[in-house]
């Protein structure tokens, strides 16, 4: 798949092994922390003029990848995870349904890289693209780090769960012919 712009060229396929290079480190780390919680191995590549949208279009990108993996299939759709990491404790709730995001965190330590602004453009991109709600929360935790990245690993590990085929359609909404 790949989403191209002119502000990113994104691409992302399937592989026998993960491999990031976005030209962010900070955005490839938390990249193969994502992909590796969803047990998902996966080739990105990316070329941008800001930070602000290689994150972005990122999510966008992730989200349609997503999309397209489980179009047409029987999916669990609820994914919910909670995770410690050091001060960090984060909650993060998905059903993959219809587009809405709520991030309630507050990071009292700031470190370059791990910015709220870009992590909540890629959250919010995946949840339009892949038409999901994504719910995180902050219950503990004060370095940007160890919030942020326990927030990858937690909607990583939302998202494996949500993403596993199921034999039944999830939802008690049923299509009844007249």
């Amino acid at each position: 798949m790949r989403r191209k712009t002119d502000e990113t060229d994104i691409e992302i396929n399937y592989s026998k092994e993960l491999f990031i290079d976005t030209g962010d480190p900070v955005l490839n780390h938390l990249l193969k922390t994502l992909f590796y919680y969803m047990e998902k191995n996966v080739i990105i590549k990316a070329k941008f003029d800001l930070n602000h949208h290689l994150w972005e279009d990122m999510g966008i990108t992730i989200g349609q990848f997503l999309k397209n993996e489980v179009e047409g299939k029987k999916i669990k759709r609820f994914g919910t995870s909670i995770l410690p990491m050091d001060d960090a404790l984060i909650l993060v709730s998905v059903d993959i349904s219809r587009s809405y995001t709520n991030i309630d965190i507050n990071i009292k330590d700031a470190e370059k890289g791990f910015e709220l602004g870009n992590f909540k453009e890629l959250v919010l991109g995946l949840s339009r693209y892949l038409q999901s709600t994504i719910h995180i929360k902050q219950i503990n935790g004060e370095n940007a780090h160890h919030i942020i990245e326990a927030s990858f690993k937690a909607l990583g590990s939302a998202l494996k769960t949500a993403l596993e085929p199921s034999d039944k359609h999830e939802s008690t909404n049923r299509v009844y012919e007249v």
